[in-house]
């Protein structure tokens, strides 16, 4: 028997959603962004912009979505990170912050889904509800010496951690993007749509005792608990089928603009922790009835996000601006990121289809100063494959599942904490995607 999906049933499926993102933590590692999203997304690298097989336009290409017909997909990525960070070099009475410390976190849940319904030859509706992350991780370790954090009205006689303030320092942040989507065939072989992008983020930061002196908001920059933020933006799409063989695509996602976190106003720039602005350009070839090649150019403007863009580096001097105003410090993503990816589908029988990619882009910082300090607690892997597979039943519904992995590397330069000393983090990532599609 088909699945039945209607709009009141959905927006409960999408309420269950936000009570299993926002009871758990759940993103880390790899990146700001997800590999993809959407069965075909994530066993292709990512390389989706022209390619309409699921219901994800929402994610990527709202103008693909008059292609997907009558669908409904719900999925699951079980994501395993581990990261290492390392200080080394400092002297003098600092050397007792020479340790190395590994992310307590190591397996999330992430979910995902979508629904695509034609309401016509010429429109389609559905919704997309998916995930970002990369800021999750929480080291325990600590000197192991009695009264040597940099806070003791916070810390009494705690032993300091990585970051000078005590007990586990790191992050914790969910996002969730809901993107209802519409999508019109303006002429043969051509579609554009549009996806409005609501964004609900759920923020903590733990262990930054140490550089509260540094923050405009000293009170609200550390260990306050949960605290949640919702914002806007949009999304726009186009979408063609000028041959049989060749599809083309384009996706512009303008900045979601976010509300400030109240309780971590003193840590963030500006208070806010906008999603930066991203823009994609694909082509999709089939040589033949058995092989689909797809390329994408993705761009994300982090530059243009102080809360990511900011120098590491613009609290720490005399008279520097103070942690939580517009100029202070941040990650140091300086420099906007290009990502180039590449997917392979072979279409093995009428069941079987099986899927490869390869994704790589330059970080959005270099191996220096802008690689430590608060950045080796987000590190941003350049270079990622996947490989997957879909099997359909007899009732026409697939099962997919998807195998993602980060590329390890070492990122590592001087520390801004300590004169004279290095820092560096590696990232070991992996993640298995097992997904349901409904055809309706």
């Amino acid at each position: 028997m088909a699945l039945q999906v209607n709009f009141p049933r959905l927006l409960v499926i999408v309420g269950l959603l936000l009570l299993l993102v926002f009871s758990n933590t759940v993103f880390a590692g790899g990146g700001y962004f997800s590999i993809g999203y959407g069965h075909v997304a994530k066993q292709t690298s990512g390389a989706v912009t022209a390619v309409a097989e699921d219901a994800y336009a929402g994610a990527s290409n709202p103008g693909k979505l008059t292609a997907a017909g009558n669908q409904f997909e719900m999925g699951a990525e079980l994501f395993n990170p581990h990261r290492r960070i390392e200080r080394k070099g400092a002297t003098g009475d600092a050397s007792i912050y020479n340790f190395s410390d590994n992310s307590r976190n190591s397996f999330f849940i992430i979910p995902d889904l979508a629904y695509a319904h034609q309401l016509n030859s010429d429109v389609t509706i559905g919704i997309t509800a998916y995930a970002n992350g990369g800021l999750n991780s929480e080291y325990p370790g600590t000197t192991g010496i009695p009264g040597t954090n940099e806070n003791e009205e916070q810390c009494g006689s705690k032993p300091g951690n990585f970051f000078l303030g005590c007990d586990k320092v790191g992050f914790d942040l969910a996002q969730l993007i809901i993107a209802p989507t519409i999508a019109w065939k303006v002429a043969p072989g051509h579609s554009i749509g549009v996806a409005p992008l609501f964004a609900i983020q759920s923020f903590e930061a733990f262990g930054f005792q140490g550089l509260m002196p540094l923050s405009k908001y000293p009170s609200k920059m550390t260990n306050n608990g949960h605290d949640t933020a919702f914002g806007v933006g949009v999304r726009v799409g186009w979408y063609a089928e000028p041959t049989p063989w060749l599809s083309l695509g384009a996706a512009y996602s303008s900045k979601v603009y976010m509300q400030e976190f109240d309780e971590y106003k003193g840590l963030f720039a500006e208070g806010s922790f906008d999603i930066p602005a991203n823009y994609s350009i694909g082509a999709a070839v089939r040589p033949n009835d058995k092989w689909l090649i797809a390329v994408d150019i993705q761009r994300i403007d982090f530059k243009d996000v102080r809360s990511l863009a900011n120098s590491v580096q613009s609290s720490l001097g005399p008279d520097a601006p103070l942690l939580g105003s517009s100029s202070g410090s941040s990650f140091g993503w300086d420099r906007d990121q290009t990502n180039y990816r590449f997917g392979l589908t072979y279409y093995a029988t009428q069941t079987l289809t099986l899927r490869a990619g390869y994704a790589y882009g330059k970080r959005a910082n270099d191996n220096d100063v802008q690689a430590t300090t608060l950045s080796i607690l987000t590190p941003n892997p350049e270079e990622q494959f996947s490989v997957g597979l879909s099997w359909k039943t007899e009732q026409g519904n697939q099962l997919h599942v998807g195998y993602e992995r980060f590329v390890k590397e070492q990122y590592s330069g001087p520390s801004a904490l300590f004169p004279g000393a290095t820092e560096s983090v590696t990232p070991y990532v992996n993640a298995l995607h097992v997904a349901y599609t409904w055809a309706l």
